[in-house]
């Protein structure tokens, strides 16, 4: 993945400028390359892939930037204000990038980062420097000490929301960009949202199309964002797990002039539910590629893998499936690879979920009339309830306001006051709970762009969580994408030409949980007394004997709660190490 740091201070601080050429060379010896942006900025840059350097009018955009072949939302007004221009960028500019703008002395006096935020930005002051990352690694930290300190309460609700905890940092004193914000430095503590997901959820209400013109957006939407990564990814793998969403973009991929691949994946677990061979194989033989298979890593969790997990600014909850990452990643290196494309996201994208939740958009839009509507029994089918029951919770839904999140750890002490949901999913009561949780998946992807052990040797790219995608699924709701009747029904009709009929019409899909279980299970010798006697524990954060019933054998078998048990282990490494790292800077 591109990591990136630029220093910028004021032109005939000789102190400072001094500081900056000392930061300057650490940086290079740290393996980035340095370019130099005027008299009192230098930027440095790293990764498996170089990133590209781009002037587009006051901006010098660092990253992947592609054109827009078409906007569907024309019809969508721009806010004429003092940032008129970069909203109208947002609009012909896609890909991964963030974006500076220096004064006429050369001075950063503002930063941006692109809608799909699959770059991390973070800005702060030190030593008379100011500085903007995509992370803060140690000999970055040592090297400035910032006057920083762990906030306890975000720790907290973090726990008790993990999506929440991507609105800022989880220490005092860097400013934390969202996607598609724009901070003027001289008001670190105000970043402006010039993009927002819920203002695409809203235009879709106005923008009404058919079943057949929305797939095709939404076929058009995936070409482009393939077709844009692979033009940049340079020597290609692609994961093909046999699973809906990854063969779609593979079938995408196939019939790209510009894709390089040089490796079709598919990793396999070792129960008859986590082996999706068969359905790889098919779709392989459709696309007439040849497919490699690996079965997934045996290997248990070591402490050392732990304690990678809180390197980051933020807590790597890309890198929790580390064993398998370790794999993939020497797998990647020997193949010499520069790039793999994934299929994740599009559980979120394309609606996975067919719900009651997706009748409740309805009822909101249309209230009692919604009775009449023929999804009203055909989610009741597919649920396996009655459509009186889908009644009663759509008229309970209208005192719904975000989505709950379904990570919280059981031994989480409460937080209290109630944390804050993410501002993404905090103004959206005129949306319906199924576009709401739409919302938070797109969130939720943000993670996929972590640092993990495989991002240390290719860049992994997702082209479902990309911008031309997001935009145009959220702008579909939430009834037309499951065409009111099952999960991701309007991806499957986009793309049933392209797929064989045994995944196109597939209802299962593969299952890892006894897989991930079992590996939990195994591996509480080292996680029991990671939480037990942890800095959480410490803290207050976690209930101590809670938590030693939740990390029983017994209890993961009836009661799982896997991923709630790995997100807390990270948030345990990232406390840790940075209170460890902050001790030292200071």
């Amino acid at each position: 993945m591109v990591a990136y740091v630029l220093a910028s201070w004021e032109a005939g601080d000789a102190e400072a400028g001094g500081r900056a050429a000392i930061l300057r060379e650490r940086a290079a010896s740290h393996g980035m390359t340095i370019h130099e942006l005027g008299e009192s900025t230098w930027l440095g840059v790293a990764g498996p892939r170089p990133p590209r350097l781009l002037q587009v009018g006051p901006w010098l955009l660092i990253g992947d930037i592609l054109d827009r072949r078409r906007h569907f939302a024309t019809g969508m007004a721009v806010v004429e204000d003092e940032h008129a221009y970069e909203r109208k960028m947002f609009r012909r500019l896609w890909g991964r990038y963030v974006g500076f703008r220096l004064s006429p002395r050369g001075r950063i006096e503002a930063v941006l980062r692109d809608p799909s935020g699959s770059l991390d930005c973070f800005a702060w002051t030190a030593s008379r420097l100011t500085l903007v990352a995509s992370d803060a690694p140690d000999w970055l930290v040592r090297a400035t000490r910032p006057d920083w300190r762990i906030n306890t309460r975000r720790i907290a609700n973090a726990l008790a929301d993990p999506l929440g905890s991507w609105a800022h940092a989880l220490v005092d004193g860097p400013t934390a960009l969202l996607p598609g914000a724009l901070l003027t430095l001289d008001d670190m503590a105000s970043p402006i949202s010039l993009w927002r997901p819920d203002a695409f959820a809203r235009y879709g209400d106005q923008d009404v199309i058919d079943d057949a013109g929305a797939a095709e957006r939404l076929r058009n939407a995936v070409d482009e964002a393939v077709t844009g990564l692979a033009l940049i990814g340079g020597t290609l793998g692609a994961e093909m797990s046999g699973g809906l969403d990854s063969s779609i973009v593979a079938s995408s991929l196939a019939r790209s002039e510009q894709a390089d691949v040089r490796l079709w994946l598919n990793a396999y677990g070792p129960d008859p539910e986590a082996d999706e061979r068969p359905y790889a194989e098919r779709l392989a033989s459709k696309l007439e590629v040849t497919l490699t298979t690996v079965r997934r890593s045996p290997d248990l969790i070591t402490e050392d893998m732990l304690v990678e997990l809180g390197q980051g600014l933020r807590p790597r909850f890309n890198g929790l499936d580390a064993p398998n990452d370790l794999l993939l990643g020497r797998l990647w290196s020997e193949a010499r690879l520069t790039s793999v494309m994934t299929g994740k996201g599009g559980d979120a994208v394309f609606v996975q979920s067919a719900t009651s939740e997706v009748f409740s958009d309805i009822w909101r839009s249309h209230g009692w009339r919604s009775v009449f509507s023929p999804a009203l029994p055909a989610l009741a089918r597919w649920n396996g309830c009655s459509v009186w029951s889908l009644i009663a919770e759509a008229r309970r839904s209208d005192r719904t306001r975000t989505p709950p999140s379904d990570r919280t750890p059981s031994f989480a002490v409460p937080a209290y006051p109630t944390p804050p949901p993410h501002p993404w999913l905090a103004a959206g009561d005129d949306l319906g709970p199924a576009k709401l949780y739409q919302i938070a998946g797109v969130l939720n992807g943000l993670t996929f762009s972590g640092a993990s052990p495989q991002t240390a040797v290719v860049d992994l790219l997702h082209p479902l969580l990309a911008q031309p995608v997001v935009e145009a699924c959220l702008s579909l709701p939430t009834p037309q994408l499951t065409l009111g009747r099952r999960d991701r029904a309007l991806a499957r009709l986009a793309f049933r030409d392209r797929l064989p009929a045994e995944i196109a019409d597939r209802r299962s899909k593969g299952e890892m949980t006894a897989y991930y279980g079992r590996r939990i299970a195994a591996s509480l010798d080292v996680l029991r007394p990671w939480l037990l006697d942890g800095r959480l524990a410490a803290l207050g954060l976690i209930d101590r004997g809670a938590a030693e019933v939740a990390l029983d054998e017994e209890t993961l078998i009836w009661r799982g709660g896997f991923a709630e048990i790995m997100i807390t282990a990270a948030l345990e490494s990232w406390v840790r190490e940075w209170e460890g790292r902050l001790s030292t800077a200071s």
